[in-house]
């Protein structure tokens, strides 16, 4: 039947309004909190003093079958005094939908201050992604849908490329981070005209990390908005990090509040219609440990109508790499670690 199928696309379409997976592209989850802004900012392949390599791996509802996960690597550094490079290879799945990509990133940095005591830094980065994505319909004629001319009974795929481009800022302990996100208009065919081609998502971020004279410790709060073109979805993000030095290295932790500000309609007894909007709570932690990297991420879904209670979990691996000019004399951990 028709029906069955269109039902069937329409579900796997809204899930980014659940579970924040299956955007075209990357899905925006909360890596740049565990340092690693280069996923979410090409502005920021090769903006630091030396070069990253990170892995993550997510999951989510351990207790739901097929539950969307994303693994990505990705690895980034300064090439030339002005020139960064990048490159990100991901994996992301979603019961019968999955996407696999890579992206490369060009950016260019210009260092406003007379030298490099004191940061005053402007960068711009440029992303180029291919990405296959896979509709799952196998096993799917049969019982109730016999033969059934909607369903192909085969794994569809599609590719495509689209570009990200962004800007960041940074002064001393002040940052600032503006990114467009699939920027060319792309049709995805094996969801037919059931979807727009504008899958455009501009990113906007700011924060100011506060470090007291003569403490070991500082503080980070920042704030991220998301605004998707076509459908107006807008997403707030309170952060507050701290971290604290040691010999070895550092050791930091917070938590972010996502809230969104679209509502969706639900109702639990056929008569009364209640509005619920997105909200999630996301506590992290991490280590770095000389040129290593460990963190953990959690995100609990504050709803009240939610398809699982056990949360999403992530861990973040990474590794320095590449000896660095002198660090700026600024507590600006994105730059100088």
């Amino acid at each position: 039947m028709k029906f069955f199928k269109t039902t069937l696309i329409l579900i796997l379409a809204s899930l980014p309004c659940i579970s924040f997976s299956q955007e075209r592209g990357i899905p925006v989850y909360s890596d740049y909190l565990t340092d690693n802004l280069y996923l979410l900012h090409p502005s920021m392949a090769g903006a630091g003093v030396r070069s990253k390599i990170r892995l993550t791996g997510r999951r989510q509802w351990f207790d739901v079958e097929d539950a969307p996960g994303l693994e990505t690597a990705s690895i980034n550094g300064r090439v030339a005094d002005n020139i960064g490079l990048g490159g990100i290879l991901y994996n992301d799945s979603n019961g019968r939908f999955s996407q696999q990509g890579v992206y490369a990133t060009f950016a260019y940095h210009l260092l406003l201050s007379r030298d490099r005591v004191d940061l005053n830094q402007l960068s711009f980065g440029l992303s180029v992604g291919v990405q296959q994505e896979k509709l799952d319909e196998t096993n799917l004629i049969g019982g109730v849908n016999p033969n059934d001319p909607a369903i192909s009974g085969a794994e569809l795929s599609d590719s495509y490329f689209n570009v990200d481009f962004g800007m960041s800022y940074y002064y001393m302990e002040f940052y600032a981070h503006a990114t467009v996100k699939n920027i060319i208009p792309q049709k995805r065919e094996i969801f037919d005209d059931l979807e727009t081609d504008n899958q455009r998502q501009y990113i906007g971020s700011v924060g100011y990390v506060i470090a007291p004279f003569g403490s070991d410790w500082s503080f980070d709060p920042s704030v991220m908005l998301m605004y998707k073109e076509e459908t107006t979805e807008t997403n707030l993000d309170i952060n507050g990090k701290a971290m604290y030095g040691t010999d070895f290295g550092s050791l930091w932790g917070g938590v972010s509040y996502r809230r969104s500000f679209d509502g969706a309609e639900y109702t639990e007894n056929g008569t009364t219609i209640n509005n619920q909007k997105l909200q999630y709570i996301t506590p992290f932690i991490g280590i770095n440990y000389k040129d290593f990297m460990f963190a953990y991420t959690y995100t609990y879904q504050a709803n009240s109508i939610v398809l699982s209670n056990s949360g999403f979990h992530q861990i973040t691996l990474g590794f320095n790499f590449g000896k660095s000019n002198e660090r700026y004399h600024c507590n600006c951990p994105a730059i100088n670690y």
